[in-house]
């Protein structure tokens, strides 16, 4: 019986691992396959057949990417929309996520329901009178638009998302604070939003990378060329009969890097946010 019990551990823990090895290569494997043709040779693609590595390799779909395309303009858009954004979408639903978490006021269940409710709308329907409200005030074919778009389109999730982490700190902390002689907004300073810096950290990478990757409303808002974002740059790469596969799957790459270099530094405050957000008291 020990010797089976064994056994069926040790099993156990070898289907574990074999899991968590799927579901890893499941999830690495399309970017491999990215990597792998952007650095294969145009004549390779389609002559060479399915291998897991090209038998030549090359880097002329980089360089062809920064110097024949306007690519760096877009990345550097991307970059300005998503980095705006995920700092105004933080700022205020930490505010309006302690709001909701300390205090009791008239209408609170109906403010909660309705930015509920904004998640629900397929982004389809909101289209045409976006598109007409955001023409009237002069916002489209600009950046400003878009950051206004995307602020308005993630301040729902990231404030549940902050509440959720002010009410896992306790009140008992700020009125000890106001005790001892400081103002609310003081103790909302120096003693909750400290506390609160892994739960802002998820939410600052939640929403530059919603912003980072959204393409609906920038291909709909934008059309001059200085002021696309890299997803919807990527579409230069099709054209009318062909599509220039290598040097998508360069861009694509390089688009990579910043999301990466992003999460490399948030992550210790996005583990620890998400754990922390997960339990309440």
């Amino acid at each position: 019986m020990v010797g089976q019990s064994r056994v069926q551990r040790a099993l156990s823990k070898i289907g574990f691992y074999a899991a968590i090895g799927a579901y890893v290569l499941f999830a690495i494997f399309p970017i491999y396959w990215t990597v792998k043709i952007s650095v294969t040779p145009t004549r390779l693609l389609y002559t060479e057949g399915i291998k897991l590595w090209p038998s030549a390799m090359t880097m002329e779909n980089y360089s062809a990417v920064l110097s024949a395309t306007d690519f760096p303009r877009y990345f550097l858009n991307s970059l300005i929309v998503s980095i705006s954004t995920s700092l105004i979408v933080t700022a205020i639903a930490s505010l309006a996520g302690y709001a909701l978490s300390r205090f009791q006021f008239r209408g609170k269940a109906v403010v909660s329901l309705l930015l509920l409710l904004t998640q629900t709308f397929p982004l389809v329907m909101v289209i045409p009178p976006i598109f007409r409200i955001m023409g009237s005030i002069g916002l489209t074919d600009n950046l400003y638009g878009l950051i206004v778009i995307y602020t308005a389109f993630n301040i729902a999730f990231a404030t549940f998302l902050m509440q959720s982490f002010f009410d896992g700190i306790p009140k008992e902390l700020e009125e000890a604070a106001m005790i001892d002689g400081c103002t609310r907004s003081t103790a909302l300073r120096r003693i909750v939003l400290p506390l609160t810096l892994p739960g802002m950290g998820a939410t600052i990478s939640f929403v530059f990378t919603a912003a980072w990757s959204e393409l609906l409303f920038a291909l709909m808002l934008i059309n001059s060329e200085s002021q696309k974002t890299f997803s919807v740059g990527l579409l230069t790469f099709i054209g009318k009969f062909a599509v220039d596969w290598g040097q998508m799957m360069a861009a694509s790459v390089m688009a990579l890097i910043p999301v990466c270099i992003f999460f490399a530094f948030l992550q210790r405050y996005l583990v620890t946010g998400l754990t922390a957000g997960a339990v309440k008291g």
